[in-house]
């Protein structure tokens, strides 16, 4: 498990990179919100109300804040963050 800052211009967000079986885990929190990997489910974060958007495809963090937004919970839409953007922009608004 890697538990690492993950430094952006906005302000420095958590990053958890948990290794599975076949891919990892990988989550970036910001202050109010955070990017996931496709392992984890966005209607959760929609039922607790949570602003979350997913990306898939990703082993890294850096692979995290480049990949494109495929799903956004209704609260980070309202944050402005939707699909195509890539994770760094939708982190940058989270803070």
């Amino acid at each position: 498990m890697i538990i690492e800052q993950v430094n952006l211009h906005n302000g420095t967000g958590l990053g958890l990179n948990f290794n599975m079986h076949n891919a990892p885990i990988i989550v970036i929190k910001a202050d109010k919100g955070f990017v996931m990997c496709g392992y984890l489910d966005i209607n959760a974060a929609n039922k607790l109300g949570d602003a979350a958007a997913k990306v898939k495809g990703v082993n890294s963090f850096e692979d995290v804040l480049n990949a494109k937004i495929i799903e956004a919970s209704q609260p980070a839409k309202e944050m402005g963050i939707d699909t195509g953007m890539t994770g760094k922009e939708a982190l940058e608004k989270m803070f």
